[in-house]
């Protein structure tokens, strides 16, 4: 079995265990969208939007499934209401990306809602990660949570929500389902590895 066939598999099982974790079937689609199993993947990445129907991220991935699927008149219409739901929480670089693929394929892109909802002042921090729920209106950590390079880059570029999600659900579900030991090599790198895909981090580079 090749690695991109062990990751779908793990994924698959992750899903499998837990049917309402959206991270695990957008993570699966994009496993799948890799490995050119474009319907398995569009049926992955529905699923997360029926979960989470604010994750902007993978309304533009789902559209890019369908296109490679012929379902060319269904991508527009996902990227058209990925791009208003990115525009919406601020998701910028989801939202740039999908008036990129509407203006490829002739479509139009929509108009800026004016909300009415009043959900307080922004904040001006960012949240690097793409599922991040808190908008423009995301809290940093008031700290690096260790003194380590990642965990700096963690302070400057993910918000408090994303951290606690990480640390007190997703995580557990890491080493659980994968069974990891934590006091090993293999199963620190295994963790590590999913941090960085929970965080939208690239993966770095070794030596």
């Amino acid at each position: 079995m090749s690695m991109l066939q062990d990751r779908i598999a793990q994924f698959r099982n992750m899903t499998e265990a837990e049917p309402e974790d959206e991270l695990g079937h957008f993570r699966l689609g994009q496993l799948l969208a890799e490995d050119n199993q474009h319907a398995e993947a569009a049926k992955s990445f529905q699923r997360a939007i029926v979960i989470e129907p604010n994750f902007s991220k993978v309304y533009q991935l789902l559209g890019l499934s369908q296109k490679q699927l012929g379902r060319v008149a269904e991508a527009v219409e996902t990227w058209t209401t990925g791009w208003r739901v990115a525009e919406g929480r601020g998701d910028r670089i989801p939202r740039d990306e999908m008036a990129k693929l509407l203006k490829e394929h002739g479509a139009a892109i929509p108009e800026a809602p004016k909300s009415t909802e009043d959900l307080g002042p922004e904040t001006g921090f960012k949240c690097h990660r793409s599922m991040c729920a808190a908008g423009r209106h995301a809290v940093q950590l008031p700290a690096p949570p260790m003194p380590d390079p990642i965990y700096e880059r963690i302070y400057n570029e993910i918000c408090s929500a994303c951290w606690k999600d990480w640390l007190n659900n997703f995580s557990f579900k890491v080493i659980n389902e994968l069974r990891l030991d934590l006091s090993s090599e293999f199963g620190q790198e295994e963790y590590d590895k999913h941090m960085y895909e929970f965080f939208d981090f690239e993966p770095p580079v070794k030596a």
